[in-house]
């Protein structure tokens, strides 16, 4: 019997064979592979947002006071809190707008931070890092 008398399984004709066992099993590994690859990616973005730093005021701001709606006024300003001495972490910020006081600040210090640091724009320092602990997750 020649092989133009057996008839191709499944329609296919001989040059478009169907996928071996093995080749099913390694597209499998390559898609266990890639998802995970992409878990410890999300892990580690998480961990960056946490990590990331806004200085308040931003290097523009350096000198300036905050006052309570959180916008730089002129050092000496009464009312108005000098800047922090360090950035904070998008984690105190975070837990922050949850309630707590940031680091090293009293109650009204914390919250005209908090004030400039909802007051950030694209392109100031820190707003990347407001923005990413602001996106649900």
């Amino acid at each position: 019997m020649e092989n133009s008398d057996i008839p191709a399984e499944n329609g296919l004709a001989d040059d478009e064979a169907a996928p071996s066992r093995r080749r099913m099993l390694a597209l499998g590994a390559v898609g266990v592979s890639a998802a995970l690859t992409i878990r410890p990616a999300f892990a580690q973005t998480a961990v960056s947002v946490m990590n990331c730093q806004i200085p308040v005021p931003g290097p523009s701001g350096a000198g300036q006071y905050i006052d309570a709606a959180g916008k730089l006024v002129p050092a000496g300003t009464k009312g108005a809190f000098p800047g922090s001495p360090r950035p904070f972490t998008g984690e105190e910020v975070k837990r922050a707008f949850k309630g707590q006081m940031l680091p090293g600040t009293t109650s009204n210090q914390s919250q005209a931070y908090l004030q400039y640091i909802r007051n950030l724009r694209a392109g100031q320092s820190g707003f990347t890092c407001f923005a990413s602990i602001q996106m649900p997750r």
